[in-house]
């Protein structure tokens, strides 16, 4: 079985980054993760991130740009895997479309946001991202 690749925005602005509180599934609700979602067949990671930060925050694709990795390859199971990329807001204003909610988080409170599992891993890339 082929491994799914799900790919997760560092939307970073002003020294902050943008965090989105999950609705769903229960056991995820209520904690905080980088917005983005799964990579169809026919996709680059860099569109897929783009389209589903379109879905998730009501954005445009044309409002992103997807640039380089943030972190190492985060393996969530056997068959998923989980990568970071940075991103730049061009235009738009996030809102919480598949989410309970969204805040802009410093470097400082990093550590204090309830995060899922997963993406605490890209922490201490997320603190020299901001620094």
């Amino acid at each position: 079985m082929p491994t799914q690749i799900v790919v997760a925005g560092a939307i970073i602005r002003d020294h902050t980054v943008l965090v989105a509180q999950r609705a769903r599934p229960p056991e995820l609700a209520g904690r905080w993760e980088l917005p983005g979602g799964k990579v169809a067949a026919d996709e680059t990671e860099p569109a897929a991130l783009a389209r589903e930060l379109a879905e998730e925050l009501g954005l445009e694709t044309s409002d992103v740009a997807v640039a380089g990795r943030l972190g190492g390859d985060v393996a969530v199971s056997a068959t998923m895997t989980l990568r970071a990329y940075r991103v730049r807001l061009l235009g738009g204003q996030p809102q919480p479309h598949d989410h309970h909610a969204l805040r802009w988080v410093t470097a400082a409170e990093l550590d204090e946001v309830d995060w899922v599992a997963a993406d605490r891993a890209w922490l201490p890339d997320l603190l020299r991202a901001l620094s």
